[in-house]
């Protein structure tokens, strides 16, 4: 009676909960590590005052360190060369427009 238990569990076709669990793994991969730059950029920007710079190099080095690891997909890299430029930008245009308004 036992094997005809085992022989059932055997034959189940579990693709879609291996897809399912896969794509929790990636999501949380991705949260956590956002998750982890953002913290970064903050202390090191503001809480510690090092700079903005330095914060943007906290999370080039996290995003690249996590995806070489991971050996995350194209998506991944294009969103931490997005986030990294769309960053940038923000360290110039920022300072810029506050600049102005003194």
């Amino acid at each position: 009676m036992a094997e005809a238990a085992q022989g059932a569990h055997s034959d189940m076709d579990i693709s879609d909960q291996k897809a399912t669990f896969s794509a929790f793994l990636t999501a949380s991969l991705w949260g956590a590590t956002h998750i982890a730059q953002a913290v970064a950029l903050f202390t090191l920007a503001f809480a510690i005052g090092a700079g903005w710079w330095a914060g943007l190099l906290a999370v080039a080095v996290i995003g690249i360190g996590v995806g070489l690891f991971f050996r995350m997909t194209g998506a991944w890299w294009a969103v931490q060369i997005a986030q990294l430029v769309l960053l940038g930008l923000g360290g110039i245009i920022v300072p810029l427009i506050t600049g102005m308004m003194h």
